[in-house]
């Protein structure tokens, strides 16, 4: 694994730096550069170095790795900025929906919108070549590198669009008439990458039917047919447009109804080619976090980093307060679960302690940094994804400022419940409920009776299993940083937010729903030493029934310290903001005065 990271990272370097100077030619010297181009995309062995190329600009210090990762995806009613009493900091503002066109965290010429289009270019400058050079009709092994890029290309223009809303088209190699353009409507692009991914998806093998699809680090049509779903329904659902409403689109081709035709057949074409299966959910992460790359499990995609790249648990992961025995960095938790999600699981639910962590980890001597550690109660304000684990690792992390884990950009869970949701959509709950009682069947693997009630309630009608897929898929996919694009796409931001801050005002003072809820927790070190017992977490614990028990140690289990208890859930969106309408971040100021004036951001309420 390590060899196999390292060789990644070593091939990035390589083959970006020729990709680099093939684009810099091909502005500067057409003839030069087609020559050039014409060697290395007529060859299948040069012509796959595009391929890590693209990727050096997934993996910049300012691109997914340290930026778009960290900070899209927060605030919502289940992930939160772990620091949400901080509202007016550059990093909280990327999160609040406050976000000015100077922030300092993205207001430069190496962030992820600058890398986004960077990784474009280098798309779009190989599929020219490899249509012009490569013999795609003749050459499965070129067919698959043009497959894969054209995925690729699909997967930044994705994330663009989810974080900017409307973005310049850009599907041709840079020209000097070209250098600067206007936004483009997003049914353009949408339209361009719906009909890449299905000749992507002509192009590629399944999982495993070929030695490029063995990894989760590549592309297969499992993948580009589950992006191609994923598209389609943001396509076909709610979002800020540039006339300032929030509104479906208004092309036709891009009608709910088409859209939700078009993801449920990717979606059934992916579980009838039975190429993928839901693990056990604590497994699948165990196995993602153990970088187990092996196709045909439940991980569909992952964004490679080397050992040296990568913030996965180093900023979404369970905190360890002190190196020890499973990490040399003492990082994790700048982004967390939203409170709520403790106590939006059923107990039973095989989901909820893989999903969000009540605890963080020390070390009793400061001496001894390779020591093994011991789990400590964390806050109720500050809690863990525990999909993100240095301690579930086979490897102890060296790196101060990297983990090297991989991020999983899409699971075979995401293509099950977007075949319910679009199967309900279309024939109704009797249908899709198939599709829904795979997902519960796995988080209740010891309790069909709950699995049968939960299909019970959501059955009745479409917008009552509706609310159960709304629910489910923020169950399924804590820390995972698809909910605020599902909330978009349904038209439930501001609804949900709204929600969420009256509850975490009737959890912290213990009344609604909560009322009845332990104001503490009692816990003791468990017999191996290293994990924790705790007693308070569930509806029906009782403060008496826990000061009865004999643990050794209780404390106060709040979000807030000093009494303040406004600002943490006045701080889920900038104070005075509504957050559909800054539901994009803008267009940061270098690239606007870079423009020539052909950028702007009018649409959005800064």
């Amino acid at each position: 694994m390590k060899e196999m990271k390292n060789l990644l990272h070593t091939t990035l370097l390589l083959a970006s730096i020729l990709l680099a100077s093939s684009c810099n030619d091909f502005l500067e010297a057409p003839a030069k550069s087609s020559m050039e181009a014409e060697v290395i995309f007529s060859d299948p062995t040069l012509a796959a170095g595009a391929i890590p190329g693209i990727l050096q600009s997934f993996g910049e210090t300012n691109s997914y790795r340290g930026r778009y990762l960290v900070f899209y995806g927060t605030n919502t009613d289940v992930e939160v900025n772990s620091s949400l009493k901080s509202i007016d900091d550059d990093k909280s503002r990327l999160s609040n929906y406050n976000s000015t066109l100077n922030n300092g965290q993205m207001n430069t010429e190496n962030n992820a919108y600058a890398k986004f289009f960077e990784g474009i270019e280098r798309a779009n400058f190989a599929i020219v070549s490899l249509r012009k050079y490569g013999n795609i009709e003749n050459s499965p092994e070129m067919a698959q590198i043009l497959g894969e890029i054209l995925t690729l290309r699909a997967v930044l223009y994705s994330d663009l669009i989810k974080g900017w809303g409307d973005v310049p088209a850009r599907f041709e190699p840079i020209t000097s008439a070209t250098l600067t353009m206007e936004r483009s409507d997003r049914n353009v692009i949408y339209k361009q990458l719906l009909a890449d991914l299905a000749e992507a998806a002509e192009l590629l093998p399944w999982p495993n039917q070929s030695a490029a699809t063995n990894s989760v680090e590549r592309v297969s049509k499992a993948f580009a047919k589950g992006l191609r779903a994923r598209l389609a329904l943001a396509a076909g659902g709610y979002a800020l447009r540039q006339d300032g409403n929030i509104s479906l689109s208004n092309d036709p081709d891009l009608s709910r109804e088409k859209m939700y035709t078009l993801a449920k057949q990717e979606c059934l074409d992916i579980i009838n080619s039975n190429t993928l299966r839901l693990l056990g959910f604590e497994e699948t992460f165990r196995r993602f976090n153990q970088e187990n790359l092996a196709a045909g499990g439940e991980s569909m995609w992952e964004i490679p980093f080397a050992e040296g790249r990568g913030r996965v648990i180093f900023d979404l992961g369970v905190r360890h307060t002190k190196t020890n025995k499973y990490t040399g960095q003492n990082r994790g938790g700048t982004i967390g679960p939203n409170p709520l999600m403790l106590y939006a699981f059923d107990t039973d639910d095989a989901r909820r302690f893989v999903s969000v962590v009540p605890y963080e980890w020390d070390r009793a001597s400061a001496d001894a940094p390779d020591a093994g550690g011991f789990q400590i109660p964390s806050s109720l304000g500050r809690l863990y994804f525990g999909k993100y684990r240095y301690e579930w690792m086979s490897r102890r992390v060296t790196s101060t400022n990297d983990d090297g884990l991989n991020w999983m950009y899409m699971r075979y869970a995401d293509v099950v419940l977007m075949a319910a949701e679009t199967i309900n959509e279309l024939d109704g709950p009797t249908a899709a409920a198939p599709y829904l009682k795979m997902i519960l069947d796995r988080a209740f693997p010891n309790n069909p009776a709950k699995v049968a009630t939960l299909i019970s309630a959501a059955t009745p009608s479409k917008d009552a299993f509706f609310t159960t897929i709304v629910d489910q898929r923020a169950l399924e996919f804590v820390g995972e940083m698809l909910r605020k694009q599902d909330l978009i796409r349904w038209n439930l931001l501001d609804v949900k937010l709204a929600e969420a801050k009256t509850k975490l005002e009737q959890l912290e003072k213990r009344t609604g729903i909560y009322a009845n809820l332990p104001s503490r927790i009692y816990y003791r070190t468990a017999a191996d030493g290293e994990t924790l017992d705790i007693y308070g977490l569930n509806f029906g614990d009782t403060d008496a029934q826990g000061a009865s028990l004999g643990y050794t140690a209780n404390k106060a289990w709040t979000m807030v310290a000093n009494n303040d208890q406004t600002t943490y859930w006045n701080a889920l969106v900038y104070p005075g903001k509504t957050a559909s309408a800054q539901s994009y971040w803008p267009i940061w100021q270098v690239f606007l005065d870079a423009s020539e004036g052909k950028l702007n951001n009018r649409f959005l309420n800064l």
